[in-house]
């Protein structure tokens, strides 16, 4: 019995080979599966990676971010400081923690979004430009209205000398008790679940009142809470859209001045 004929495809004969260019390497579509989830991992690793290729743990990419504000107009050394010092990826989603330092809002659920580093910057500084917080030098007890995750109240930690931050919506409320569990060991930090409308009496009066929604008019408690010398910034909805409003609790009583535009979640009464 004969032996079938040799295949013309393997083996194949050492004639037959041929060989590699120096330095070439094998096409893409190649590669095998076993390095498929390696190079997937290192693909999620530089999507997630800074546009200047440092970690978002690391203090210089905040700095970053505050010489951006710096140069737009932002020059409130307390509030850069503590731009600087608060690490903003921890109060957003993991998917959205590459977005951390643009400026940018971005959403934190419910309908509800953490403001543009350049927005909280701006009416942080103008809460320094208060009477009150010219004369002490920080922010004194502040009253914040709309937690949200939490941001803005760990930088108040960073300027005030006790803040209560109000939220009227649990989930939120209890995420940025979360957010900021050690903060609150460290220092004098309040949160309340509550309708933010209402301000929060039992700590009143507040040198300085900060809101991140805005009706259609101040509510008469915040004015009510707001201490002599004290300052209020909160967005008010005008005809032609939002504006920031100012209140200054002066001996005269209270003097309000409008500013720019503003985009701000609409104010609502009542807990969810």
């Amino acid at each position: 019995m004969s032996s079938p004929p040799p295949s013309s495809r393997f083996p194949l004969g050492l004639d037959r080979v041929q060989p590699r260019a120096a330095g070439a390497r094998p096409a893409a579509d190649t590669l095998l599966r076993p390095q498929r989830p390696l190079q997937q991992a290192a693909d999620d690793q530089a999507r997630q990676a800074t546009p200047s290729g440092l970690g978002l743990d690391s203090a210089a990419v905040r700095q970053r971010m505050v010489q951006r504000l710096r140069a737009g107009g932002l020059q409130c050394e307390p509030v850069l400081q503590a731009l600087a010092s608060v690490e903003r990826h921890r109060f957003v989603d993991s998917a959205l923690v590459p977005q951390a330092y643009e400026d940018t809002s971005l959403p934190i659920g419910l309908g509800q979004t953490i403001s543009k580093p350049s927005v909280v910057g701006w009416m942080l500084a103008l809460l320094f430009e208060g009477a009150s917080a010219r004369q002490r030098g920080h922010l004194g007890r502040t009253l914040e209205i709309g937690t949200g995750c939490g941001y803005q109240a760990a930088l108040l930690m960073q300027l005030a000398r006790g803040v209560v931050s109000v939220e009227r919506l649990q989930p939120l409320h209890e995420r940025a008790a979360g957010h900021l569990a050690e903060l609150r060991r460290g220092g004098d930090l309040r949160l309340v679940f509550g309708d933010g409308m209402l301000g929060h009496a039992p700590r009143a009066p507040y040198d300085s009142i900060i809101a991140a929604a805005g009706g259609e008019q101040l509510p008469a408690a915040w004015l009510s809470q707001l201490a002599p010398g004290g300052r209020l910034v909160a967005p008010v909805q005008r005809a032609q859209g939002q504006r920031l409003v100012v209140v200054d609790h002066t001996p005269q009583g209270l003097v309000s001045q409008e500013l720019e535009a503003v985009q701000f979640v609409p104010l609502k009464s009542g807990v969810a």
